[in-house]
């Protein structure tokens, strides 16, 4: 069975990983954690350990394993927190410790090497590479191909798609998406059968409320809506569609219905435990 860390334990662990036991706090102190730019490129690589007594010209061959530079082509220069130069490490047969670096300085590569592998974001942006394309000729010379199979399905079903396969295969019954209303009067004529401030119920689930807005609404599609102020928390908003209020209500109270589900008139709030069927002489 798990178990949770107690605050003790959580301490205890954070101890024992910095403590004189750890790697962390056993590290060489001729090691210093320097972060590394580069002039080509937009990553900034996390701290990279680097040993003080590493010549310039090794320190540039490690480098080169993490940007692709080739040591030659690197120009280095240390930067100090800030971001201000500090140094520029010319001779590669110095160490690196001879020019004082500290951790959190920033080791910058400039890459002058104008056919380096890194140049003109190859390295970063793929969409710089060119990909495979494959004619519709050679395509079409595949066998079991998304393309033939899709023709045998339309072959034996004209109606068919991809929505309604996967209906099938999932075991449930494919409704065709009602299609896409463009009439902005869609059911005005329904619309003017029903008031602000009538009792109604709403389809599916008889759920009931007062009507506080008839109208279009905007960021919904086309045609008329009916805005209601549900008596439970049934409804999908607070009156308001894409941060324009329509009307007023609780968090999760209201909702916006056609007006083809939504009936007017004698609807009271339900009662959850009222008593239904009993005689005089039942309690």
């Amino acid at each position: 069975m798990a178990q949770f860390l107690n605050r003790e334990d959580v301490e205890a662990l954070r101890a024992y990983v910095v403590g004189p036991e750890s790697g962390f706090a056993n590290r060489a102190e001729s090691t210093v954690l320097l972060h590394v730019t580069h002039s080509n490129l937009k990553a900034k690589f996390m701290e990279i350990r680097l040993d003080m007594h590493s010549t310039i010209e090794s320190v540039k061959v490690k480098l080169s394993f993490h940007c692709g530079t080739s040591p030659s082509a690197m120009l280095l220069a240390l930067l100090d927190e800030s971001g201000a130069p500090f140094a520029t490490l010319w001779e590669d047969h110095r160490k690196l410790g001879y020019y004082s670096p500290q951790d959190g300085y920033t080791l910058h590569i400039t890459d002058t090497d104008p056919t380096s592998a890194s140049a003109g974001g190859w390295l970063e942006d793929t969409s710089l590479v060119e990909k495979y394309r494959m004619s519709d000729e050679d395509y079409n010379k595949r066998e079991k191909t998304y393309r033939k199979w899709k023709a045998e399905q339309l072959a034996k079903d004209p109606t068919w798609t991809l929505e309604k396969e996967m209906a099938k295969r999932r075991g449930v019954e494919y409704t065709t998406p009602a299609p896409k209303v463009e009439d902005p009067d869609h059911m005005a004529d329904l619309a003017a059968a029903i008031s602000v401030g009538q009792r109604c119920s709403a389809d599916p689930g008889d759920r009931r409320g007062e009507v506080m807005y008839v109208g279009r609404v905007e960021g919904l599609p086309l045609g008329y809506w009916v805005g209601i102020k549900f008596d439970e928390p049934l409804g999908k908003n607070d009156g308001s569609v894409k941060g324009r209020k329509f009307f007023e209500c609780l968090p999760g109270y209201g909702g916006f219905v056609r007006p083809d589900k939504v009936q007017v008139g004698d609807f009271p709030p339900i009662d959850e435990f009222a008593e239904e069927g009993l005689g005089d002489d039942e309690i």
